[in-house]
């Protein structure tokens, strides 16, 4: 087989895409969204597989700012729209453009990429590993009062058009950045993709609407959501299907749920993305009435691992050397002593002997402080060189806020 793996060039955009739509089912997106991934598309850090005058493999990146434990912001490679031909499977189609990827990266001077999986036994051998998790909830509100904190009376609520609802709201999600780790700060244009909602993709739900929550004039939180009319014999049962509900505050956010809680004609509140230790579940007084699905959501893998540690701070001191295996990225291989605690870090090659021995994707599901060692341990991909070392790194490791992917890419 003859490939030629090179840069997209924007004239073959659409082209491109329509490579990736089909290797994806081959339903087209509306023409709506698919103009604003038209304008999203970074074409210089965009590549496919040419076979001749076909593309049989897409694959790209985003350009953010990832919030890692202590707050600062990581430029980070978002890896997306990455897709392989039936055709071409099986032949090194998507190794060759993962590597070229993670070397780009790499030269870019970006420590860490991400993605999210469609199918996630995939990228495990790419040193990608799963680092956040997200958490569905449905609440029957028939059963559940709304939340209630004192003061909630004293929050303005407000609908809006939610496109003249977006800077407002774009303020408060920018506010948010920095104190949870796994949330992206983006490039401007991203936030069309919030108001998004054509016709064709409602699945009997009504208009996109967006309620704006005020307390002496200021906008300190919001809700994005639709109404799904639905009657049985019994008479109304709408569900109400958050998009999106962020605040400032726990009064602004207790309101928006009161109001969501409160909407005429339903008896149940969806919401698909929410991070696992949100505070809505101890809002609301019998959590049993809040049906909960849980999945991993941010893979996070280390272009860089010294850079990477270094840019993280640690919940206890810690002082550490990693026997790192990465034989996909050889420049990671080898051991690292990682010294930081709550105010920063500094990670640097060494000689002396390693306390803990893990991959590079053991390392990028820890990375966020999501999951602990001490579970990858218990799972047989961390090994214990020094008795002591686990515990104490485990501990370092950690957040005291659930990473959370706020939303996809």
């Amino acid at each position: 087989m003859t490939t030629e793996l090179r840069q997209l060039l924007p004239a073959e955009w659409d082209t491109w895409y329509g490579k990736l739509e089909l290797a994806f089912g081959g339903v087209a997106e509306p023409p709506e969204e698919r103009d604003i991934w038209r304008d999203l598309t970074e074409t210089e850090r965009s590549f496919g597989v040419w076979d001749g005058a076909d593309c049989v493999g897409t694959a790209g990146a985003f350009s953010f700012g990832l919030t890692v434990p202590g707050g600062a912001e990581v430029p980070t490679a978002g890896v997306t729209m990455v897709s392989v031909q039936p055709t071409h499977r099986r032949r090194g189609v998507l190794r060759s453009m993962m590597r070229h990827q993670l070397a780009d990266v790499r030269e870019r001077g970006e420590a860490l990429a991400v993605l999210t999986a469609s199918e996630p036994a995939i990228y495990g051998r790419f040193g990608y590993g799963a680092a956040t998790q997200d958490i569905r909830v449905t609440v029957d509100t028939l059963r559940l009062a709304p939340p209630e904190l004192p003061g909630v009376d004293g929050v303005r609520l407000r609908l809006v058009d939610p496109a003249d609802g977006l800077a407002e709201c774009e303020r408060v999600y920018a506010r948010l950045v920095p104190a949870r780790p796994g949330m992206l700060a983006r490039r401007p244009g991203w936030e069309r993709l919030a108001t998004l909602d054509p016709k064709s993709e409602r699945n009997g739900a009504g208009e996109l609407q967006c309620v704006l929550a005020e307390v002496d004039g200021e906008v300190r939180g919001y809700a994005r959501y639709a109404v799904k009319p639905e009657w049985d014999h019994s008479g109304p049962c709408g569900t109400v299907q958050v998009r999106h509900i962020e605040a400032l505050d726990p009064v602004v956010y207790a309101a928006l749920w009161r109001y969501l809680f409160g909407i005429d004609l339903t008896s149940s509140v969806t919401v698909p993305n929410l991070p696992v230790d949100d505070p809505l579940l101890h809002l609301v007084a019998d959590m049993r009435r809040c049906r909960i699905g849980v999945r991993e959501a941010l893979f996070v893998r280390l272009v860089d691992v010294g850079e990477a540690l270094a840019a993280r701070t640690y919940r206890t001191p810690v002082d550490v050397v990693l026997d790192v295996t990465d034989p996909f990225c050889p420049w990671n291989e080898g051991r690292w002593r990682l010294t930081g605690d709550e105010k920063g870090a500094v990670c640097s090659r060494t000689t002396d002997a390693a306390d803990l021995a893990l991959s590079v994707r053991e390392l990028g599901t820890a990375y966020l402080g999501g999951f602990p060692l001490a579970a990858l341990a218990a799972a047989g991909r961390v090994r214990e060189l020094r008795p002591g070392a686990l515990a104490a790194a485990s501990l370092a490791f950690g957040s005291g806020t659930a990473p959370w992917l706020p939303h996809g890419f």
